[in-house]
């Protein structure tokens, strides 16, 4: 079954493979050999899944596009004041190959003419063991997710050929732009521009700089992510020559093209596109490439710019205590305290990529909900990724909401854990789930409100449990002398789904657990019931199999009604059996009266 997004790249790599406009690159001899007929599209999303139609594996030599890559490596090495000392950032408006340097300081205008990535790989260090090329080399395959080789032949092309780049590179040492014998700076710029790639590991690259450096696939780190929004904006003014305007005003996506047929795209925060076909225009891109960006970006709505693309707001849902509760059944007087002071426990479910913009009305959430609150449970199983702006200020306000006497934590916080204790938070604030989070901030609610609070009794009599509690004393012995009395270790099952509701279950000391099975390995709590507490009414009043699971959680003692003393109670004591009914119709009731409310709170 194929996707719909492939559908989309087939149908655009049909409506242009019979395109025939354009000419090869001939001033590289070399390159003069590519198949006009090649022409690979290729999507790569920033969690790793990549779409891709036509000759997407085909190799062919990456060209200027090294040139935005190499930029965050000089970045990495010299840092950015440096660099911007010695390269501009500002759209020339010429050729690539333009002898384009600003008047006086002889500094090029960006690094994306000849000049300029020239300029920049003279400031990539040779280390002690790695070469300028070797390093270049490691760099891109990180971001391609693969090692990456030379094209030996096309090198020794470029380099007889290029006496213009060579004229280039000594003028920037006569500027003092580049600080040492230019001859190993250039050829290392040829040796660069011959690395062969694929419109897929383009894609690749693309996914990585949208996924703020670190690579979908491999999970490496490949650019330092301080220097990405660098590397994109400078793709984003001067990436396509001297038609960058015209690209951002049609496409509206940073890019960087190659005189090898390849373009390299990138929706920030999103996903990576690569094409790749060898017809070139005047300016030096991709002709199909170039028709197959402008569909993309109308079709999908891919333009950086579209109020569209705008990320939803961080904030999913929030709802309080009184609404929605962990899946422990709480004693009575406990239930109802927790209703009267429930909305001292704030949940706030959030979403998607949380960055500035979508995360600030989280904080200005956090601000007016502090005098009301003691918990807030911040939710981030939707959550996708965390940038450290959301980091500094999420630990900010935890210490003002502590000076509040307000406890902030986490919960579905896996795979955000190593961030968050690198931010400052403790493990103990970090939950598996919110059923756990919500358990946690309940005791410390009840035990702050409740003299003497004990979340569950130690044990309690027939008389104690609710469902006897409209039973006379006669009723009570009756059930003392006739109901059987079983016990269980930790970790014990009671109950196993699917078998036959004969028994009902009365705890009179322990705690057992509602375990529904997700798999052979998983389950979930659906509830947790403590001495007083009956459970397994259900199938047993129809007859039918049990649903879920019951483990003991401690050692636990219960009292059981089967069905043949049942029915014996219906037919000769047929009031204790109808208050034994009203009682369980009540508890019943109460638990699709609260079922209603988390509802109608989880559909806000």
């Amino acid at each position: 079954m194929k996707s719909p997004v492939t559908q989309i790249l087939r149908t655009l790599h049909e409506r242009y493979a019979s395109l025939r406009e354009g000419h090869l690159a001939d001033y590289i001899p070399e390159l003069t050999k590519a198949d006009p007929d090649w022409f690979g599209i290729c999507i790569a999303t920033r969690d790793g899944h990549v779409y891709e139609v036509g000759d997407t594996r085909q190799k062919f030599t990456i060209q200027s596009i090294s040139k935005a890559i190499s930029y965050g490596l000089a970045l990495e090495d010299r840092g950015e004041e440096h660099v911007l000392s010695r390269i501009g950032v500002e759209p020339s408006g010429d050729a690539f190959n333009a002898i384009s340097l600003k008047p006086g300081s002889g500094a090029p205008f960006n690094p994306m003419i000849n000049a300029g990535a020239i300029a920049t790989c003279g400031q990539i260090l040779n280390t002690g063991t790695e070469t300028r090329i070797q390093r270049i080399t490691e760099y891109l395959s990180r971001c391609a997710g693969g090692q990456l080789a030379i094209d030996e032949q096309v090198y020794r092309s470029e380099s007889a050929t290029g006496h213009r780049n060579r004229a280039i590179g000594w003028m920037l040492r006569n500027f003092g732009i580049i600080d040492e014998d230019p001859r190993d700076i250039v050829e290392t710029y040829f040796q660069q521009c011959s690395l062969l790639v694929t419109c897929a590991d383009l894609a690749v690259m693309g996914a990585t700089l949208a996924n703020q450096g670190l690579n979908p696939l491999t999970g490496e780190r490949a650019i330092a992510h301080e220097y990405v929004d660098n590397v994109l904006g400078v793709m984003a003014s001067c990436g396509m020559y001297d038609w960058s305007g015209e690209w951002i005003y049609r496409v509206g996506l940073p890019a960087k093209s190659g005189v090898g047929g390849g373009i390299l795209a990138v929706l920030p925060g999103q996903l990576g596109i690569g094409v790749f076909s060898p017809l070139l225009d005047a300016q030096g891109n991709s002709v199909r490439a170039i028709r197959v960006c402008m569909d993309l970006a109308r079709d999908l709505a891919l333009h950086m710019f579209n109020p569209s693309a705008v990320p939803p707001p961080a904030l999913r849902r929030a709802y309080n205590a009184t609404q929605v509760n962990s899946r422990r059944r709480l004693p009575v007087d406990a239930f109802r305290t927790l209703r009267r002071y429930g909305e001292r426990i704030r949940v706030m479910e959030l979403q998607g990529a949380l960055l500035f913009s979508t995360f600030e009305p989280v904080i200005r959430e956090l601000v007016r909900q502090a005098p009301y609150c003691q918990h807030v449970i911040l939710n981030l199983a939707y959550v996708a990724s965390i940038d450290d702006v959301c980091l500094r200020m999420l630990r900010d306000i935890g210490k003002q909401l502590g000076d509040y006497g307000v406890k902030l934590v986490f919960c579905h916080a896996a795979r955000l854990a190593k961030s968050l204790t690198a931010a400052g938070f403790e493990l103990d604030v970090m939950f598996p789930n919110e059923d756990a989070a919500l358990e946690s901030c309940e005791n410390a609610v009840l035990a702050a409100v409740m003299q003497d609070h004990r979340m569950e009794p130690e044990s309690a009599t027939l008389a104690e449990c609710a469902i006897f509690a409209d039973c006379d004393p006669e009723e009570i012995r009756l059930l003392e002398e006739r109901m059987e009395s079983i016990s269980h270790a930790a970790g014990e099952t009671i109950i196993q789904t699917g078998s036959r509701a004969d028994e009902l279950f009365v705890v009179t000391s322990g705690s057992v657990e509602v375990r529904l099975r997700l798999d052979s390995n998983r389950s979930q709590r659906l509830d947790v019931f403590s001495p007083g507490m009956s459970f397994g009414e259900l199938a047993f009043l129809d007859g039918s199999p049990r649903s879920a699971d019951i483990v003991a959680v401690a050692p636990v003692k219960c009292r059981v009604i089967n069905r043949p003393f049942f029915d014996e109670i219906g037919a000769r004591h047929p009031s204790l059996k109808a208050k034994i009914l009203n009682r369980i119709a009540l508890q019943l009731c109460e638990r699709l009266r609260q079922a209603n409310v988390e509802i109608s709170a989880l559909r806000s």
